[in-house]
C-alpha cells in the first residue's frame, strides 16, 4: 500500500494498480467520525468511515474531503443556521467575498449540490459546501481567475450506511440515494460563462451498493453500472462497493480528461428538487431562459457516489 497526495489530502492507493482497475469492499465500514456537521432534527448525520478492500487498500467513505480546511461557500439558502433568501433579488452580491484563483477577471458561480461539493478553479480549492448531507442547501461563490478557467468539482452523494452508499429511506433500511449538480457561472457583466450540461467531463470513483459485482462493466474509462439493481433492501448482507484511486492531479488544468465520459444530464424532476426551496427559490438563475443549466452526474445518478467533474471556460 502507498499514500498518494490528492490536493491537500492523503489517500491510499495500491502500488502498481492500474488507473482503471477497481478494487472492491464488502459490507459496512467502520465509523471514524460521527458527523462533520450537525443540522439538528430531521437531518442526516454526515458521518465518515474507513473500510479495507480485498487487496488491502483502505478507503475513506463516502470520501476524503477538505471539509473545514478552506472557506465555506456563501449561502443562497441554508436552513442549517445560514441565510435563507427568498429569491436571487434578495442577494447582496457585493457582500460575497471574492476568492483568488489567480488573474483579475471576476466570476460568480451559483450552485445547488446534492449532496456535497468542493470547487477548484485553476487548481486552487476556493470553496467547499458547509452542509455535507441534509438539509439541502444552495450557494453562491465569487472568484477571480485568468482564462482559460478550469473548473473542477468533487461531488459526494453522502451516505447513512457507510461503505454501502445507502440510507434508511422509503421503508427500506438500505435504499440507494441519488446525487446531482446544477450550476450557472457568470462573468462580471452577468453574461453566462458556463452552465452544467453534457459538455462537462464526469467520472465516478466510488460505486455502491452492488448486489452483484458482475453487474459492473469496466471498459477503459467507462465504468458502467446500469445493469446493477437500484432497489432498496432491508438486508444488504454480501453487498459490495467498487472503488478507484483518484488521480492526484485531477483538478489541474494540465490534467487530460479527454478519455473521461461526458457528463450525463438529468431533469429537475428526476433529481427531485421541486419541493426544495434551496432550488425553487432560484429557478431564475438555474433555469435561465437561453442558459438553462442541467443537473449533471456520471452515468449512474443513484449508484455513483464520488464523482469528479471538469469543465474549461475559454
Amino acid at each position: 500500500m502507498k499514500y498518494v497526495l490528492v490536493g491537500a489530502l492523503l489517500v491510499t492507493a495500491t502500488v502498481g494498480a492500474s488507473a482503471q482497475a477497481a478494487t472492491f469492499t464488502t459490507g459496512l465500514a467502520t465509523e471514524t467520525n460521527p458527523g462533520l456537521f450537525d443540522c439538528g432534527p430531521k437531518s442526516r448525520a454526515s458521518a465518515v468511515g474507513e473500510i479495507a478492500s480485498d487487496d488491502g487498500t483502505v478507503w475513506t467513505v463516502p470520501a476524503s474531503t477538505n471539509y473545514g480546511k478552506v472557506p465555506f461557500a456563501s449561502d443562497l439558502f441554508n436552513e442549517c443556521g445560514g441565510d435563507q433568501l427568498g429569491s436571487l433579488a434578495e442577494l447582496d452580491l457585493e457582500s460575497v467575498p471574492i476568492m483568488d484563483a489567480g488573474g483579475e477577471e471576476v466570476f460568480t458561480a451559483y450552485v445547488f449540490a446534492d449532496n456535497y461539493f468542493e470547487l477548484y478553479v485553476n487548481c486552487t480549492l476556493i470553496a467547499v459546501d458547509e452542509v455535507p448531507f441534509t438539509k439541502f442547501n444552495s450557494n453562491v461563490v465569487r472568484f477571480k481567475a485568468e482564462r482559460p478557467v478550469t473548473l473542477a468539482v468533487m461531488m459526494v452523494d453522502w451516505e447513512e450506511n457507510l461503505g454501502l452508499g445507502s440510507e434508511d429511506n422509503r421503508g427500506k433500511a438500505f435504499h440507494p440515494g441519488d446525487g446531482g449538480l446544477v450550476a450557472h457561472v457568470q462573468d462580471a457583466n452577468g453574461v453566462t460563462a458556463a452552465i452544467t450540461d453534457k459538455s462537462w467531463r464526469a467520472q465516478t470513483f466510488y460505486t455502491s451498493p452492488l448486489n452483484d459485482r458482475g453487474c459492473l462493466i469496466v471498459d477503459g474509462q467507462s465504468r458502467d453500472s446500469s445493469a446493477c439493481s437500484v432497489e432498496g433492501v432491508d438486508d444488504a448482507k454480501g453487498y459490495s462497493a467498487a472503488h478507484w484511486a483518484v488521480p492526484p492531479d485531477w483538478m489541474m488544468p494540465s490534467f487530460d480528461d479527454s478519455n473521461w465520459p461526458n457528463a450525463a444530464t438529468f431533469t429537475n424532476d428526476t433529481v427531485g428538487v421541486k419541493n426544495k426551496k434551496a432550488f425553487t427559490n432560484f429557478e431564475d438563475i438555474f433555469d435561465t431562459p437561453g442558459a438553462d443549466a442541467d443537473f449533471i452526474w456520471s452515468s449512474n445518478l443513484v449508484l455513483d457516489n464520488l464523482v469528479l467533474l471538469r469543465k474549461s471556460i475559454e
